[in-house]
């Protein structure tokens, strides 16, 4: 591996299909141990992008290089610093998790493939399965199984498209955990995902990629203030004192849902903007039942942006 402090560097890679332009000049850095997320639509040009970085694909435009080599000019030396996990797990379900392991590690041609095995199943909880068929496994060790798969060359850069597509919410969490555990060893994890808190919740650096280019870019923090910092919702239960509340907070940007009897109001999410509303209602005796603080959500701005959830004009240089 040469020396850079990026894992991954894009430089204005552009592809098409046909008469489609794919990708539109897309560039990006992603630093050694983060995770990084891509996020987008269907179509958006997200798994094109992984195809070139991990050399499955050939741009029509620009450079990409990861750990210091050129994915056209080094492709083999590239392709020694990775591992793909796809939508789909990539098992082979006639054989036991022991086996797809040490299967692996053989074609990797480690020495050591049956302990590098038996550390990667104690690692990834699949211990007690090691010798089930993996056609017998849930969807969650499966995945899990998948992942250990990925690991068993040590890789520098893990590419994880939508890794928990499918899975229950505890196998979900389980593969959080496994992802933050990767990072914090020194592994650089490239993320797609279809749930917007699982990018939030993983994502040190994230990009928004939408109709082939990158219309947003940042940390999750930095992409929430592109929103208004966020509201209180009081609900009031009698009507005269919501009528006064209504007036004595009509300096804020209010709505009012009828039906639930609830008030929004728009803060600068400070606590003495906070303190400030609320005292005023105590001092004018106004009773609040209950009062609920929202703070921007990714996936508020994802609709913002883009207009509709990832699966369900920019800045085109973004240097992290």
């Amino acid at each position: 591996m040469t020396m850079t402090q990026d894992a991954i560097t894009v430089r204005g890679l552009e592809k098409s299909y046909k008469n489609v332009q794919v990708l539109r000049g897309i560039s990006f850095n992603v630093p050694k141990g983060t995770v990084f997320a891509l996020l987008g639509p269907n179509g958006a040009g997200k798994t094109t992008a992984i195809k070139i970085l991990t050399t499955l694909l050939t741009p029509d435009g620009g450079t990409a290089s990861l750990c210091g080599y050129d994915v056209l000019k080094q492709p083999a030396q590239v392709r020694r610093e990775i591992s793909l996990t796809g939508q789909f797990a990539a098992v082979d379900g006639a054989l036991t998790g022991r086996e797809n392991l040490r299967m692996i590690g053989k074609l990797r041609h480690l020495k050591d493939a049956g302990k590098k095995a038996e550390e990667l199943l104690a690692r990834f909880e699949l211990s007690g399965a090691a010798d089930r068929r993996v056609s017998s496994y849930s969807g969650g060790m499966r995945r899990r199984l998948d992942l250990a798969m990925s690991l068993v060359g040590a890789p520098a850069v893990l590419f994880l498209d939508e890794p928990t597509t499918g899975l229950d919410p505890q196998s979900r969490l389980n593969m959080w955990k496994i992802i933050k555990e990767l990072t914090r060893a020194g592994t650089t994890v490239f993320l797609t995902t279809q749930y917007l808190d699982e990018a939030e919740q993983l994502a040190d650096q994230l990009a928004i990629l939408n109709k082939g280019e990158i219309v947003a870019a940042g940390t999750p923090a930095e992409l929430k203030k592109l929103l208004p910092p966020g509201h209180i919702e009081l609900k009031i239960l009698e009507e005269r004192h919501l009528l006064e509340a209504r007036a004595l907070l009509q300096e804020f940007k209010l709505h009012f849902d009828e039906g639930n009897q609830v008030l929004s109001v728009e803060t600068d999410g400070s606590i003495a903007h906070l303190t400030d509303i609320l005292n005023r209602l105590k001092n004018a005796g106004v009773s609040v039942s209950e009062l609920t603080q929202k703070q921007p959500t990714l996936e508020d701005v994802f609709l913002m942006i883009v207009g509709g959830p990832p699966e369900k004009g920019a800045e085109r240089h973004v240097n992290f």
